[in-house]
């Protein structure tokens, strides 16, 4: 009523200077929260992206050239923007192929590519990889778009389909075009050059915050050989494989049937012996391709055990292990970078199925994050795992400190230095079950919050 008194003209007055934008500050004020809170959380999702895992490596190895690889990149605009996505791995003639792939039943177009043409002779040329989209769930729309991008690159490069590999990384159940990815494969042929690994890991990332390289030198005989390795991998990371892409190059002479063998005995316990959240991936795919021609009067390998592979299999197992540690590093929301090791068990399987239930454990992995030193999460998971274990004989140690024995905690345990432990980013944690001599370890990181958020927001 006091504002529309006439007997207080000059309170009228002066309200009716205000008055006059009244409606429109008002609108203004009705938008703003929604301004600002899509604003800030833009803001927030970018400085998220930008945000490097804590665990990554203090540098980056330097990936020397091998001879005939070339490797170029492009911005597809598949889904990403303002970033290349689309990555061309071009081989020499004669190079033989290698690959391990997925287990899931819904395994993606372009593992199913791959796969079909490990088995057609184990030849490679050209490796087309796209991010953004993994092209998986996508019914016969997704094989076409494999065929086409196969069909490209083989024209543009002079060979057979079937020395062709394909691989999508990203979102599920998208179609995928062609078009966009044969394009960033032409432009990504005219770009290739020996020197661009480093741009290379950066073009198959999704949500990782940092490029995956690992480099080793081998001695085959009289010769030295190199053999780079990129990947890509940050959640939907589990055992046979996981949200993973791995590209391995190396300028040795192995013929692919020894080839194919070195690469299954080494992912075993490296991409095989990872975990971030236990989920199995559709698109994991580890291809290794070795571009060197036989010696003159030199005998071509026959077997993996050939003693002259010692140290070359020796430097791929380091090569794939550090790779593979490189993933779990960067688990999504990752604060703690932990080692599993199980002892005692009935059979290698066995000591490997508790690792891993340890490691996939929810309770573990939080526990781990909040720094509690809360050994009977362990003791639960490994009761959990279905496999023996004698309870009474149980014995736990983390950080190197013993915390249990003989299925009860040691006497006058002390938890202060366990707790140290615990804030650090290495954490360590050693379990045998009393029933055997076998052993396995495997690696996990923490569960944090960033995981929820990362993943409720992956889509948008």
């Amino acid at each position: 009523m006091a504002r529309t008194t006439k007997s207080k003209p000059k309170v009228q007055a002066k309200a009716a200077k205000p008055k006059a934008v009244a409606k429109p500050r008002a609108a203004t004020k009705a938008k703003k929260p929604a301004v600002k809170q899509a604003a800030r959380a833009k803001a927030g999702a970018k400085k998220a992206e930008h945000k490097v895992s804590p665990l990554a490596p203090k540098r980056y190895q330097k990936l020397p050239p091998i001879a005939g690889v070339t490797l170029g990149t492009a911005a597809a605009g598949i889904k990403y923007k303002g970033r290349d996505d689309v990555l061309v791995i071009r081989l020499p003639e004669g190079t033989a192929a290698a690959g391990v792939f997925t287990t899931s039943k819904t395994a993606s177009a372009p593992v199913e590519w791959c796969r079909a043409s490990i088995a057609h002779g184990g030849k490679g040329r050209v490796v087309v990889v796209n991010s953004g989209n993994s092209n998986a769930f996508t019914g016969k729309a997704g094989e076409a778009t494999v065929a086409a991008t196969a069909r490209a690159a083989a024209a543009a490069v002079g060979c057979d389909e079937h020395e062709v590999y394909i691989a999508s990384t990203g979102v599920i159940g998208q179609l995928l075009q062609p078009e966009p990815v044969i394009a960033g494969l032409e432009a990504g042929l005219k770009a290739a050059t020996p020197d661009q690994w480093g741009k290379a890991a950066r073009a198959i990332m999704t949500t990782d915050t940092y490029r995956k390289l690992a480099t080793r030198e081998a001695r085959i005989g009289s010769r030295t050989v190199t053999i780079n390795g990129i990947a890509k991998g940050s959640g939907m990371i589990a055992p046979d494989l996981a949200t993973m892409l791995v590209f391995i190059v190396t300028d040795a002479a192995i013929p692919a049937n020894v080839l194919q063998t070195l690469l299954l005995l080494g992912t075993q316990d490296s991409f095989n012996a990872i975990t971030v959240d236990s989920d199995t991936s559709t698109s994991d795919t580890v291809l290794l391709f070795a571009t060197g021609k036989p010696r003159k009067g030199v005998a071509p390998f026959t077997s993996a055990d050939d003693p002259r592979l010692k140290d070359f299999r020796r430097k791929l197992d380091e090569l794939m292990l550090d790779l593979a540690h490189q993933v779990v590093r960067d688990g999504e929301g990752a604060s703690k970078f932990i080692r599993i090791s199980v002892s005692g068990a009935e059979t290698y399987h066995a000591a490997r199925s508790i690792g891993m239930a340890i490691a996939n454990s929810p309770l573990v992995k939080t526990a781990i994050a909040g720094e509690d030193a809360n050994w009977g999460r362990i003791v639960m998971a490994v009761g959990k795992s279905g496999e023996a274990a004698d309870r009474d004989r149980l014995a736990i140690r983390m950080g190197g400190i013993d915390v249990a024995k003989n299925g009860v905690a040691v006497p006058g345990y002390d938890e202060a230095p366990v707790a140290r432990h615990m804030k650090g980013e290495d954490i360590d944690i050693e379990v045998d079950v009393g029933v055997g001599h076998a052993s396995a370890t495997v690696w996990t990181c923490d569960l944090t919050y960033d995981y929820i958020r990362i993943n409720a927001d992956y889509r948008s």
